[in-house]
């Protein structure tokens, strides 16, 4: 039985990916800060499948490496690591921007992803083989306005994402980049700070994607054979053709 890791794995995409991943023969470890909602996770996966939780912040180094390093035996082999975790705060021009928030996307989205790779891709180098999937945004290709900080981290994972694939080539190591567009999960909520009414504006005239449809999408990624890697896949809803063109009735 093959074995993945899922960081941020408390809500949206993170949280269906555990449970589809589960449902089809994956031993899942959910990772995320909120440790009643990943032991909430592990019940409702129930017996489909094996799930081991840790509860760490992903922004503190040594957290991770104690986190991961501490890892029982029987579940040091990880085949697939799903770089889930990450937020925009705020929505802000430059200049009026939040330097807590500013630390907040690039402590999250950048050295979180950077501390946990570190990691598990020494792991997967020692045995021989493994899969890495990045969950970048549509944000880490075009930039938009307000966007400044929060596009400027997810282009870092757009960039790492494809030096991380060189890095891997000798080692037989795959490295998917998925970017979304836009997605109905708590990523609203938590960059309006809680505010309901704002966060649903994004979505609002559109039928937007679900964490279920980027789920599907990690799956397929990395059920294909062996000798095939899906380097790189931008996903949007239908009435969304980039960040700037929408279409909403």
């Amino acid at each position: 039985m093959k074995t993945a890791l899922i960081t941020g794995a408390t809500a949206g995409i993170g949280r269906a990916t555990a449970f589809l991943l589960a449902k089809n023969g994956y031993r899942i470890i959910v990772t995320g800060r909120r440790s009643d909602r990943l032991e909430e996770l592990k019940v409702k996966i129930g017996n489909a499948s094996d799930v081991l939780c840790l509860s760490f912040d992903i922004r503190n180094k040594d957290e991770v490496e104690k986190a991961v390093n501490g890892l029982p035996q029987q579940w040091r082999n990880i085949d697939v690591l799903v770089n889930n975790a990450g937020l925009a705060a705020g929505l802000n021009p430059l200049q009026e921007g939040s330097i807590d928030d500013w630390e907040q996307m690039i402590d999250t989205n950048v050295k979180g992803l950077l501390y946990i790779t570190r990691i598990v891709s020494t792991m997967m180098i020692d045995q021989g083989h493994g899969h890495i999937v990045n969950i970048g945004s549509i944000a880490g290709v075009q930039a938009y306005e307000n966007g400044n900080v929060y596009c400027a981290s997810k282009h870092a994972v757009h960039a790492l994402s494809q030096g991380m694939r060189i890095d891997m080539l000798k080692h037989g190591i795959k490295v998917t980049e998925i970017r979304p567009g836009l997605a109905e999960t708590e990523f609203s909520l938590v960059r309006f700070k809680g505010d309901d009414e704002s966060a649903q504006k994004p979505y609002l005239g559109l039928v937007p994607l679900s964490g279920e449809d980027i789920a599907e999408t990690i799956l397929f990624a990395i059920t294909r054979p062996p000798h095939v890697n899906i380097n790189d896949l931008e996903i949007t809803p239908t009435a969304q053709a980039s960040s700037y063109y929408v279409f909403r009735k």
